[in-house]
C-alpha cells in the first residue's frame, strides 16, 4: 500500500468509531475483510489509527476554533480532523493535499470548502517557519489537553491530588504483559525461552508472574503461547487474581469471569486441584475462555452462565466457596489508555447505573461464601464511587463481612514490596505502569454458619 492508501484506511476506520463502532472490533473486522493487506500495512494502519484516537479532543478543538464553530455545532466530522491531523502532526502543506487528495487509487477525495479554510489557517498561523504548530495550545481546557471526557477531570483531579502526570499516563499507549503459566515452568525458565526465541523481555516489576513484552510481536505464532506457557494479560490483572490466594483443594468462582483470564490464573495457583466455577452473564463469553482453558492445561473448570437457566444451581450454592472473585463492570477507567476510544462513550449517568449494578453483584455472589471464606472485589475503574463507594455500602449491609488488608495477603504470596499501603489495592498507569485496578478483600466471619445456613433457607 502506499503511504496515502494507508492513510485513507486509517480515517475509514476513524468514520466507523464515529459511527458507534468500537475500536478494536472495529480494526479486527476491518483487516479480517481485507486479508490483502500485509502485516506492515496493518501495523502502519494500527499505528495511525490509535494514535488518532489520542488526539481526538485535541484536533476538535483545533477545527472548532479555526472554523469559529458555536460550542452547540457537535463534533466536527471525521474528515476535518483527518486533514488537521495531517496538517499539525504531519506538517503537510497545501501542495500535498492537491497531489494526494483526488480520490484515485484509494487516495481520499478532493478537500471540501471547510477543509481548505483549515489548510489556509494552519499554513497562515505557521508563517515563514518550517517546523510544525505544536498540537498543544495554552487556551485548551485542561480535559482537553489531557484527553479526557470533561465530566471525568474534577473527581479524577480530587482522585490524583491534582497530579497531571497521572491525567497524561491515561492517554499514553499501553506495554504488553504476559502471565506465566505455573503449571508449566517458572518465570527464569519461561523468560529465558521467550530470550532465546528473540522477543525483548524482561521479568514484570510487582507480579511474580508478570513478564513485560517490549514491541509489538506476533504472539499467536509463537510456540511458548501456543503451547499454553504464557497468556497476554495485564500485570495489575495479575495481582488481583494473586490477592484472591486461591490454594489447591478449595472450592472458588470467579464469578464474572468474562473469557477466562482471572480464570486461568486462579487454576495454575490451585496448581488444578479443587472446585474452580467460571460463571458470567453471557455464555457466549465463557464458551471464548473454553480454547484457552486448554491450550493452558487447565482441566479443574466447570462453567456456569448467571441467568435463570441456572438459579436453582446457584441456590444450592450458598455458603459454599472459600473463595469469590468478582470482577465487576465498571466504567473502564483505568483501561483508557489500552481502549481509548472508551472513555468518549460514557458518562455520568452511566457510571451511576453501574454503581448499582455493582451493588446489586456483590449481594449476590457474597451468599456463596463460607464462613471464614472470602469475598474478593475488584474493578478497572479509578472512580472511588466504584471502589471505596461500593465496598462501604456493601459492609453497611452486611455487618458478618470485614476488610482484610491486602498488605497481609501480599506478604505471603508477593516477594516485592506492596504498591499500596492498604487497606485495598490501588494501581494507576503512571505510578505503577499497569492498567488503573481497584482490589478489597472481604472476609467473612467464621461464625456466620448460622446465618449461611439461614440464607440457604429463604433462597429454597
Amino acid at each position: 500500500m502506499t503511504p496515502v492508501a494507508r492513510l485513507q484506511a486509517a480515517y475509514e476506520l476513524l468514520e466507523n468509531i464515529s459511527q458507534g463502532g468500537v475500536a478494536d472490533a472495529a480494526a479486527s473486522r476491518y483487516f479480517r475483510d481485507r486479508r490483502y493487506i500485509g502485516s506492515k500495512d496493518r501495523t502502519a494502519i494500527s499505528e495511525r489509527f490509535y494514535a488518532m484516537l489520542r488526539r481526538l479532543a485535541r484536533l476538535e478543538w483545533w477545527v472548532n476554533g479555526l472554523l469559529e464553530r458555536p460550542p452547540e455545532a457537535g463534533a466536527a466530522s471525521v474528515r476535518h480532523l483527518f486533514v488537521v491531523d495531517l496538517l499539525l502532526s504531519d506538517n503537510w502543506i497545501p501542495e500535498q493535499f492537491q497531489k494526494n487528495f483526488d480520490g484515485e487509487e484509494h487516495r481520499p477525495h478532493a478537500l471540501s470548502r471547510a477543509e481548505r479554510t483549515l489548510v489556509e489557517k494552519i499554513v497562515e498561523m505557521r508563517g515563514d517557519s518550517k517546523e510544525p504548530l505544536p498540537l498543544d495550545h495554552p487556551d485548551m481546557p485542561l480535559w482537553v489537553r489531557m484527553e479526557i471526557p470533561p465530566w471525568s477531570e474534577a473527581p479524577l483531579l480530587e482522585l490524583f491530588e491534582g497530579d497531571e502526570a497521572e491525567l497524561a499516563a491515561l492517554n499514553s499507549p499501553a506495554l504488553l504483559d504476559l502471565r506465566i503459566n505455573q503449571l508449566h515452568g517458572t518465570r527464569e525458565s519461561i523468560l529465558a525461552r521467550l530470550q532465546f526465541q528473540g522477543l525483548k523481555v524482561e521479568a514484570g516489576e510487582w507480579s511474580p508472574l508478570a513478564i513485560r513484552v517490549f514491541g509489538r510481536p506476533a504472539l499467536g505464532t509463537l510456540p511458548a503461547f501456543k503451547d499454553g506457557l504464557v497468556e497476554i494479560q495485564d500485570e495489575g490483572s495479575q495481582l488481583v487474581a494473586l490477592l484472591a490466594d486461591a490454594k489447591p483443594g478449595q472450592w472458588v468462582i470467579d464469578y464474572c469471569a468474562g473469557a477466562g483470564g482471572k480464570t486461568l490464573a486462579l487454576a495454575a495457583d490451585m496448581n488444578n486441584k479443587g472446585r474452580l466455577i467460571a460463571s458470567d452473564i453471557s455464555e457466549k463469553r465463557l464458551e471464548r475462555a473454553v480454547t484457552r482453558l486448554r491450550r493452558a492445561g487447565v482441566h479443574n473448570v466447570e462453567r456456569r452462565a448467571l441467568g435463570a437457566e441456572n438459579a436453582g444451581w446457584f441456590k444450592r450454592q450458598v455458603g459454599k466457596f472459600d473463595r469469590v472473585l468478582v470482577d465487576a463492570p465498571c466504567s473502564g477507567t483505568g483501561t483508557w489508555r489500552r481502549n481509548p476510544d472508551m472513555k468518549w462513550r460514557i458518562g455520568p449517568a452511566d457510571v451511576a447505573e453501574l454503581t448499582v449494578k455493582q451493588r446489586e453483584i456483590l449481594d449476590s455472589a457474597a451468599k456463596l461464601v463460607k464462613p471464614g471464606g472470602r469475598l474478593i472485589y475488584a474493578t478497572c475503574s479509578l472512580l472511588p464511587e466504584e471502589n471505596e463507594g461500593s465496598v462501604a455500602a456493601f459492609l453497611a449491609t452486611h455487618p458478618e463481612f470485614t476488610v482484610k488488608p491486602v498488605t497481609e495477603i501480599w506478604a505471603e504470596r508477593v516477594t516485592t514490596p506492596c504498591p499500596a499501603p492498604g487497606p485495598y489495592l490501588r494501581l494507576t498507569p503512571h505510578r505503577h505502569g499497569t492498567d488503573g485496578f481497584f482490589t478489597a478483600v472481604l472476609e467473612r466471619s467464621a461464625t456466620a454458619a448460622v446465618q449461611a445456613a439461614e440464607l440457604v433457607s429463604e433462597e429454597s
